[in-house]
């Protein structure tokens, strides 16, 4: 009876496939939840993407870029709400 052998190297090109970068993932996340850390992360990510070849370029720069959205949106949102609150005259 003939025995398998599972070779995880089988059905692969060759080369080594390098993951997504875990600070590209956490750009877009706080790029949502805080937005000046989605900048942050998304410029430490395209630097280490840069220097090791791993995937998640795309993911960098889309939490960068929504990152900034966001913050200036947030910072015209202060803007708008305290102009609102110093022009009004109380009751």
């Amino acid at each position: 009876m003939a025995t398998q052998t599972t070779d995880g190297a089988a059905g692969h090109a060759g080369g080594t496939v390098r993951g997504t970068n875990v600070m590209a993932i956490l750009s877009l996340i706080f790029a949502f939840v805080f937005s000046p850390l989605g900048i942050v992360f998304g410029v430490i990510a395209k630097r280490q993407i840069q220097q090791t070849g791993e995937q998640g370029s795309g993911l960098a720069k889309a939490g960068f870029w929504l990152g900034i959205v966001f913050t200036v949106l947030s910072v015209l949102w202060f803007v708008v709400v305290f102009a609102l609150m110093a022009n009004s005259t109380p009751a």
